[in-house]
């Protein structure tokens, strides 16, 4: 394999422009940083993989977006299920109970959150565990590499936090029923002990490669500067990079995009619940292994041009769940992807609807819940692009012959 060099000698093809996806927004005011960081880069060392682009403008240090900003909710970039309607924390948080209970209940249970936001789904699970008493059996873990979203998950969980320097969670809290809350940078910190693993728009936002074929093999989408040298732009390698080993992934797309770090993640996990037991909910923007242009970004609720104003937008791409699966059935059980819609329908979120629509005050807080409920439920908004998908131990593939998971029954 043709190594990526600092030489332009592996660039020679132009992708087509891919703007015409996507809205202009002007910036009235652009912090350049990101872009003479990427600038840089690529004038030392050559053109960026997609991966390693996502990666510097997501996670930099200095002006990586998620680290300097706080993007989520009306006056930020995009947002989540949570943050529209408690349905969804509501709803996650009985699947999690049932489960839990049919595998015995073992204590405690050690909830883990990746990318937990502002801490809103959490914030929704833990009120329906303190209704039913569950206090004591559980403790928090989340994995959040921004500080500023930690504050943010810190101020509307718990009654005070600490930080630390030396463990292997930098935050600690304690909520006002005192379950114990824990921050730590990667999921490898978390501790071994039986676990329910919830990742909501976490796969989503993990740097991609994006690999193409062409008459003379797999090649790899880089990022490189125009000729003028102020703007970004697409290339492809001229020779096959480390990431075409990805192709035997490609299930029959000339185009399409892999991500490996949530299959280094996935491996991860399925090592935990395979080993300590427990069980994992994934929910996200995806597909089953038929999309192909996905990478994109977004700005004040809108799509964007991804290489525009690099550290402005948040990245995405949508999630692979067929790759998912082919990472971890040696060892787990996956059941779905199924729409948001159809998992939400099979765990009755319609009967909760009503009792809260019976508890409103006024016709604004009837509209309020009505108008969330829509958001996450309808096929032209969030209830069919959303997927949703289970991961147990492959152990217990008898046991759920006879007591299915619920949310993934076929119908």
């Amino acid at each position: 394999m043709m190594a990526l060099q600092s030489c332009r000698k592996i660039i020679n093809t132009v992708l087509v422009e891919r703007k015409h996806f996507f809205s202009y927004i002007p910036l009235n005011k652009y912090d350049e940083t990101c872009f003479n960081l990427l600038k840089s880069r690529i004038k030392f060392s050559g053109p960026l993989t997609v991966y390693d682009y996502m990666k510097e403008v997501l996670t930099n240090p200095v002006s990586g977006y998620y680290v300097t900003k706080n993007s989520i909710g009306k006056q930020g970039d995009f947002i989540t299920s949570p943050e529209i309607s408690q349905l969804l924390g509501e709803m996650v948080a009985l699947w999690t109970l049932n489960e839990w209970t049919k595998l015995g209940s073992p204590k405690p249970l050690q909830l883990v959150e990746l990318g937990p936001g502002k801490g809103s789904m959490m914030h929704d699970i833990l009120r329906v565990y303190k209704r039913l008493k569950l206090d004591e059996s559980i403790s928090v873990h989340f994995v959040e590499v921004s500080d500023e979203l930690s504050k943010v998950q810190g101020n509307k969980l718990c009654t005070s936090v600490l930080k630390h320097n030396n463990k292997t969670y930098y935050q600690e809290g304690r909520t006002e029923n005192n379950v114990p809350i824990f921050w730590h940078k990667a999921i490898q910190d978390v501790p071994k002990t039986f676990t329910c693993i919830l990742a909501h728009e976490f796969f989503d936002a993990l740097p991609v490669h994006i690999l193409k074929q062409t008459v003379d093999g797999w090649r790899e989408v880089l990022i490189d500067l125009t000729e003028c040298g102020t703007k970004l732009c697409y290339v492809i390698s001229s020779g096959p990079t480390p990431a075409c080993v990805f192709s035997k992934y490609s299930n029959g797309r000339e185009y399409f995009e892999i991500s490996p770090q949530s299959g280094l993640i996935l491996e991860h996990i399925a090592c935990m619940l395979e080993e300590h037991g427990g069980f994992a909910l994934i929910v996200d923007y995806g597909h089953n292994g038929e999309k192909k242009d996905t990478f994109r970004g977004f700005r004040n609720h809108k799509l964007v041009d991804p290489l525009e104003a690099p550290g402005s937008s948040d990245l995405t791409a949508d999630v692979d769940f067929t790759f998912l699966k082919n990472v971890t059935n040696d060892k787990l059980l996956s059941f779905g992807p199924v729409s948001q819609r159809s998992f939400l329908k099979q765990l009755h979120i319609d009967i909760r609807l009503q009792v809260l629509l019976k508890s409103c005050k006024n016709e604004k807080e009837k509209n309020d819940i009505l108008s969330g409920y829509h958001m996450i439920m309808d096929t032209d908004k969030m209830g069919e692009c959303f997927k949703v998908m289970s991961l147990f131990p492959v152990v217990l593939k008898e046991f759920f012959n006879d007591f299915p998971v619920v949310g993934f029954v076929n119908k």
